[in-house]
């Protein structure tokens, strides 16, 4: 037996050989191409450091900055057909759902919760993009009256984070029908007088665009978020010119009146808190009273919380 062969170079081998990096330590910024380390973008609530450019971000980990202390309660909503049309293209579509369950870790597009911010208690829903495009389809319109059904209860205001590519063509006309659907859940809100604010990120497209997204009693975008029915390309190629410069964008529609305002999403907890307690009549968020970052907040009863 060789024992510097077989002991000493193998053991030095080990010792100096390179150590794999996971790849998903660092994210590169679409933008600005800038390396992002992930502990650092997800502290900075997956903003860019370098160039601000604001990066998808999951709504668990929006709702998590978003309530105080980090804390609420998911509201369940019911699950419809799985596969109502027998649809099927390169894959059956419920195959598209598993794959898109596990690459998430969601059930569906849609997240739903009940919290407070800002000590101001508030029903919340939040799209998530990559789970297929964040496509509205029958399980979304059921979030949706789900949400507006609970904040009815509850008598709190609704706010929505829209991010979606939408309508999704596996669920073909019923997930159409979820246009009117889930309009007429956002008019039992009006009736109940109660607000329902609108945040659009990106991006906003589609059927999701024609319906619910664009009927908040204050429409809030992150800075430049893809914001249109049709996008950019499919109106170039159609009427064959050129579009202006950073047009279907947050800043642009801003401009033209269809947004009441552009918030970075860092600052767009304190913004919320500030429109909703104007909204609801309650006096404005004391410094001193908010809980401090991390610190566990205990939700309130539904009748506690309603009074």
């Amino acid at each position: 037996m060789n024992w510097i062969t077989n002991y000493v170079r193998p053991r030095m081998s080990s010792l100096f050989s390179r150590r794999e990096v996971p790849e998903n330590l660092w994210t590169k910024c679409p933008e600005c191409g800038t390396m992002l380390f992930h502990r650092e973008l997800a502290e900075n609530l997956q903003v860019c450091t370098s160039c601000e450019h604001h990066l998808p971000i999951t709504p668990r980990a929006r709702f998590t900055a978003l309530f105080d202390g980090g804390a609420f309660n998911e509201i369940r909503y019911p699950e419809p057909l799985a596969d109502p049309l027998q649809f099927r293209d390169q894959k059956k579509y419920p195959e598209r759902l598993k794959a898109a369950q596990k690459a998430t870790g969601e059930r569906e597009a849609m997240l739903v919760a009940e919290g407070e911010v800002g000590r101001t208690a508030i029903v919340a829903a939040a799209q998530d993009f990559s789970f297929m495009g964040g496509s509205m389809g029958m399980a979304v319109g059921n979030a949706i009256v789900a949400a507006a059904e609970c904040a009815v209860r509850l008598r709190r205001p609704l706010v929505l984070f829209s991010a979606a590519g939408g309508a999704r063509m596996q669920e073909g006309i019923l997930s159409l029908m979820q246009m009117p659907r889930t309009t007429v859940a956002v008019e039992m809100l009006k009736e109940a007088r109660l607000p329902y604010v609108v945040v659009l990120t990106h991006p906003t497209t589609g059927g999701v665009t024609a319906s619910y997204a664009m009927l908040g009693d204050v429409q809030i975008a992150e800075p430049n978020a893809l914001i249109c029915f049709a996008g950019p390309r499919v109106i170039e190629q159609t009427i064959r010119e050129k579009l202006p410069e950073g047009f279907q964008r947050a800043e642009y529609l801003l401009e033209h009146g269809m947004l009441d305002r552009v918030t970075h999403r860092k600052k767009l907890r304190e913004e919320l808190v500030s429109i909703l307690r104007m909204l609801t009549r309650q006096s404005p968020p004391v410094a001193g009273d908010l809980p401090a970052p991390g610190q566990p907040v205990v939700n309130l009863p539904a009748d506690a919380a309603s009074a």
